[in-house]
């Protein structure tokens, strides 16, 4: 069966330019692949036949052949070079437009071709690590910070070319930001080494920011921490952190709370904990005490007569602001019966003849001491 005519294969007319030809050579090559038709069994060939019209246009100088003499310019001899397809260099040739179709059919699934330069690299974030006090975590605050950053040059205004010239399109990758080699029937791509895949180099770079397009500089910011933050709580400053390379977009801040440990509360939460101690006789007789609150003021708590240490009392709404809205935690009190200690004769004096009066007045005790005596008397059986 005779060849088809080359131009009628593409869909092209004779003459057709470079860029015509690679258009429609690439419409036809996603139409036909056999990945997108593996119910139709003549689509292997129409692809291959595609490839076959494309590899021999595609070259100038088999072009002019193709336009004088047909077919026969690549049979029987004549000149015009290997056969297309045939060879090491139409190998190679195959594997560039065959890499080419494969970023059309799959670059949606692998993040796309580029189809020019890399965007101008984003900025770095940033983390910052700011301990606060748990009054300030209770109220909330606005506090300045200073962050040591990369910041656009205002000389350049950002572009890393001196006297606001444009940065020119790299020799080397011709502006696409990568560079391909063929191993065999396989491209390989690769960031390109003159520009790092910015696609562009600075020829006059700005004497302030080196080319970079950003300078060091530590910048004061104002930071709104909202009551309630506690230890690991993350704020986010949208467009914050390090400025991007020639203009690129900035990244962003991240503030990092660190709650620092208090003297007198324990937190859990937005619940606060608040260990009291309180004499023997204030234990024993019951009576008023005043403790502290988070908030800087005072409540009285009551405490029942014959408390033990770890009895716990209450104070609602007494805690932690929620830190997104919903109210306050509550405070416990618990109580530490302190042993005195330093007697005078007369304080031990007067210990001793309560101990011989409290037979009855230590109900824990002796029910302790009546659960070791049984356990002794078992183990005697």
């Amino acid at each position: 069966m005779s060849k088809r005519d080359y131009y009628d294969v593409l869909g092209v007319k004779k003459g057709a330019s470079a860029e015509e030809l690679k258009k429609a050579y690439r419409a036809k090559a996603k139409q036909l692949h056999p990945d997108r038709n593996k119910d139709d069994p003549d689509s292997e060939a129409q692809f291959k036949e595609v490839n076959e019209a494309y590899d021999v246009l595609k070259d100038a100088d088999r072009k002019a052949a193709y336009d004088r003499f047909g077919h026969a310019a690549f049979e029987g001899g004549m000149g015009g070079g290997p056969r297309p397809g045939g060879g090491a260099q139409g190998n190679a040739d195959f594997a560039s437009a065959f890499s080419d179709v494969f970023d059309d059919l799959f670059g949606d699934f692998m993040g796309g071709r580029q189809g020019g330069r890399q965007r101008a690299a984003r900025g770095a974030d940033l983390r910052y690590n700011l301990r606060i006090s748990l009054e300030d975590a209770f109220n909330g605050m606005a506090k300045t910070i200073n962050v040591p950053t990369s910041v656009q040059c205002g000389v350049c205004n950002g572009t890393g070319s001196e006297g606001g010239s444009e940065p020119t399109t790299c020799p080397t990758c011709s502006g696409m930001g990568k560079v391909r080699a063929t191993q065999g029937f396989f491209t390989v791509e690769r960031t390109c080494p003159t520009c790092s895949g910015m696609g562009q180099i600075v020829k006059n770079p700005c004497g302030n920011c080196h080319g970079a397009g950003r300078v060091q500089k530590d910048r004061a910011l104002s930071v709104n921490i909202p009551a309630g933050v506690e230890t690991g709580t993350r704020i986010r400053l949208a467009g914050e952190g390090e400025a991007g390379m020639r203009g690129g977009p900035p990244g962003d801040l991240y503030i990092f709370i660190e709650v620092e440990s208090h003297k007198i509360f324990e937190r859990e939460g937005t619940e606060l904990h608040c260990r009291v101690p309180v004499s023997i006789t204030a234990a024993a007789l019951g009576g008023d005490i005043e403790v502290p609150t988070i908030d800087g003021g005072r409540s009285r708590v009551k405490i029942p007569a014959g408390s033990q240490s770890g009895r716990q009392m209450r104070l609602r709404g007494k805690g932690m602001p929620a830190l997104r809205g919903g109210g306050a935690g509550d405070m416990f009190i618990e109580l530490a019966v302190e042993t005195p200690v330093n007697l005078t004769a007369r304080q031990k004096e007067l210990l001793k003849e309560f101990d011989e009066l409290s037979e009855d007045n230590n109900p824990e005790s002796s029910s302790f001491f009546s659960s070791v005596k049984n356990f002794w008397d078992s183990m005697k059986g």
